[in-house]
């Protein structure tokens, strides 16, 4: 999600503009309050962590208790029961994402700028090995547990890489349209992957014959991003440019519904306990949807967090959201090769924004 940190920024900090109305919502993103009935979110903690450097995904363990935190050149490790860094996992040169096979204890990420995955211990958190993928600039990453498997989404390859988690061997390069971007498993044999192309795409790999079996037009959803999956309906929800999250249904590739969210969405996570799905708006704003049946969608809160706070992470136990940012200083000079440049993170500003309900 890095390589477009840099256009969606510019936008995030100069932009005021909203798309005009789509369906299922009612209310500017910009000031939803709470609706009847709805849990009221706030940001309850802020946790500083410091240090430099940018970030990208953000990961939960399955118990709730460590959040892995991409920090470009290491993953920072942070203890959710006191908000305090526990311990890093390093040289993981560009990492993007961090991926948990709970079962085998052991964790993988994305470098980015290794054209590699690190594999780790996830209980001591000691590297075991790192491994070349066969694409470039992998970004998004999976563990695929029933064919133990570990996919990872090349950027500028525009591939997947599929890894054997025993042998750690590369055993197939599956080509896609575009920039993959966020992926999700429905643990039923298929992956799905956001295309981050101008008139957005969604490609179906099936993850036992590992092939692409499907590609699907998102309709209305430029340069997708974030994904996440409703199980249980077979809802796949997908965040875009121009204020858009997009809901696909995950059998037939048909949008069921499209709403008005905020602006510079990154990622989006859904809650099944709680019916509700939530996106990260780098604008400075979560976005809180509730689910009224598997095609219907209402926004129901927007909940003010801070600039850059694009990327997430959901503890379905608790119902709380994690999202990350800094502080930033002011923007270079534009120039031919860098018409939207970003603005940089400044030191020892980076925190740890806890969303829930008191």
């Amino acid at each position: 999600m890095q390589s477009t940190f840099r256009t969606r920024i510019a936008g995030w900090l100069a932009a005021s503009a909203l798309v005009g109305p789509l369906a299922a919502t009612t209310a500017s993103s910009a000031d939803v309050k709470p609706t009847q009935g709805s849990p009221a979110y706030e940001v309850l903690e802020h946790w500083k962590l410091g240090g430099g450097g940018g970030w990208d995904y953000m990961t939960l363990d399955a118990a709730g208790k460590r959040l892995f935190l991409s920090r470009g050149d290491h993953v920072e490790v942070v203890d959710t029961g006191t908000g305090k860094s526990i311990g890093i996992i390093p040289d993981t040169k560009g990492v993007h994402g961090i991926a948990l096979a709970e079962k085998s204890r052991r964790g993988y990420t994305s470098n980015g700028k290794g054209d590699s995955i690190t594999v780790f211990d996830l209980d001591t958190l000691t590297v075991i090995k790192e491994v070349l993928v066969s694409g470039h600039n992998p970004d998004a990453i999976v563990y695929e547990p029933v064919n133990n498997h570990v996919f990872t989404f090349n950027g500028r390859s525009k591939d997947v890489t599929v890894i054997d988690a025993a042998s750690l061997s590369v055993v197939k390069t599956i080509p896609v349209p575009d920039k993959p971007e966020f992926a999700v498993d429905d643990g039923d044999g298929h992956i799905f992957v956001n295309i981050e192309s101008e008139v957005g795409q969604m490609v179906v790999i099936d993850s036992t014959s590992l092939e692409a079996k499907a590609t699907w037009t998102l309709p209305g959803c430029a340069r997708p991003s974030g994904l996440a999956l409703d199980k249980t309906h077979h809802r796949l929800f997908s965040v875009c440019d121009g204020n858009v999250m997009a809901v696909t249904d995950a059998a037939s590739g048909k949008q069921v519904a499209k709403l008005k969210i905020g602006a510079g969405p990154d990622a989006v996570a859904f809650d099944p306990h709680r019916g509700l799905v939530f996106s990260s708006n780098g604008e400075g704003t979560l976005t809180v949807v509730r689910q009224e049946s598997g095609d219907r969608y209402t926004v129901a809160q927007t909940v003010k967090t801070q600039k850059g706070a694009r990327t997430m992470a959901l503890d379905p136990a608790t119902g709380r959201v994690y999202t990350v940012t800094s502080l930033f200083g002011a923007a270079p000079t534009p120039t031919p090769e860098q018409p939207h440049p970003r603005p940089a993170p400044l030191a020892d500003t980076f925190t740890v924004l806890v969303v829930g309900i008191h």
